[in-house]
């Protein structure tokens, strides 16, 4: 009886006013293992294309198939206000981490598909609960909790490209199986650090019905923004290494390396973006990021080699900045009911995300790479009059 009373005792506790780093920084060490293993996707995208004799459209049409269980993101979420999901965020890296190391052990583009969306089922149970658990741990610092959450996770995308081609270099692409131990053992460590710490976000049930009214107001401003910057995002996260080797004539390290420069950056981004905007708001934050990024990618485009590096910094440093201010964002305005509202907007974002990986595909088969990259750069303009109809709030922080 008192095992179980002290039990429920943990599984309620409130809300913290302080700012536990300890736990953030272990939910992010696990969001860093967990997306260096989903970042394998796209370096292993020219070889997969290779294997399977497909086209663009169809070759970045397999990332779609991660998306998908998007759509489980809500109702994770409305759980997760509810009830705890601590062992969804445990269990995520080492499940993930064995799915996408095994991609190279079949041979048909049905398998190739089923493997990447049972593995995006396992980034949907980590991703929806995970940030609403970060936002609980940081007080009345959202903003730099989710940057933390954040850079971890672009830190994990900048290590796995070069993880993933360097188990191609030293097992082919068949061992790459080997690679997924690593997983298992942060699962370990996170179950050590995390398994009598509740993942609720609320001492009081969460309903939709309470909900709802401020789902209609906000997530339709965000789902634009979302909607006309995804052609810029899934251009350079998905079809960078496709860019570098079939426009740019670059090798597959040399792919791989663009993309880990741009998610390297993207640290830096996330890390930055976040936290400032806890101090000068988050729409004026968010505006100067969705204006400067597709003016950066349009240069990276058009500009002379040379200068590739740094505009590769430049817009990892824009194009992945905005992440973690739309994170915060949800988080301000959903204070009772975070995993629900962090559900929707990972839903709405992976969906989005897959409609733009597969209208990229179908512009590059059509016109090439780079009309594509530039189609998704001007698109991504029309963000800015959704800026506008954000609701403003004050900086939470002196």
């Amino acid at each position: 009886m008192d095992q179980t009373t002290t039990s429920q005792n943990v599984e309620e506790t409130a809300v913290p006013d302080t700012f536990n780093i300890g736990q953030i920084f272990t939910i992010a060490g696990g969001h860093f293992v967990h997306d260096t293993y989903s970042a394998f996707i796209a370096p292993l995208l020219p070889l997969l294309q290779e294997r399977l004799a497909t086209n663009y459209a169809v070759t970045g049409s397999l990332a779609i198939f991660t998306q998908l269980p998007s759509l489980l993101n809500p109702l994770i979420g409305y759980l997760a206000d509810r009830v705890s999901l601590r062992y969804f965020i445990i269990l995520a890296p080492g499940i993930t981490a064995t799915l996408l190391s095994s991609l190279g052990i079949v041979n048909s583009y049905f398998m190739v598909a089923l493997l990447l969306f049972a593995g995006g089922i396992s980034i949907a149970a980590f991703h929806a609960p995970a940030p609403a658990m970060i936002g609980r741990m940081a007080g009345k610092r959202v903003g730099t909790g989710m940057s933390i959450f954040m850079a971890s996770g672009e830190l994990g995308r900048t290590l796995g490209p070069i993880v993933a081609v360097a188990g191609v270099g030293w097992f082919g692409l068949e061992g790459m199986w080997r690679l997924m131990f690593v997983g298992w053992a942060v699962t370990a460590v996170l179950y050590y650090r995390l398994h009598d710490v509740s993942a609720r976000t609320s001492t009081k049930p969460a309903g939709l019905e309470e909900a709802w009214p401020q789902i209609r107001r906000i997530f339709p401003v965000l789902g634009w923004i979302m909607l006309m910057r995804t052609g810029l995002v899934v251009a350079l996260t998905t079809y960078l290494p496709l860019y570098m080797q079939d426009e740019v004539e670059a090798s597959l390290w040399l792919a791989a390396a663009a993309l880990s420069i741009l998610e390297g950056a993207g640290v830096a981004g996330a890390l930055l973006s976040g936290t400032v905007s806890d101090r000068f708001g988050r729409p004026s934050v968010l505006g100067w990021l969705l204006f400067i990024s597709p003016l950066l990618a349009l240069a990276f485009i058009y500009a002379p080699g040379w200068l590739a590096i740094p505009l590769l910094i430049a817009l990892g440093l824009t194009v992945l900045g905005p992440t973690p201010v739309l994170l915060a964002l949800v988080q301000d305005f959903f204070p009772d009911h975070r995993a629900l509202a962090n559900g929707i907007y990972i839903g709405l974002n992976f969906l989005v995300r897959g409609l733009g990986i597969w209208l990229i595909g179908v512009l590059a088969d059509r016109f090439g790479l780079t009309i594509a990259f530039v189609i998704g750069a001007v698109t991504a303009f029309l963000t800015l009059p959704g800026v506008w109809f954000l609701p403003r709030r004050t900086a939470v922080t002196k």
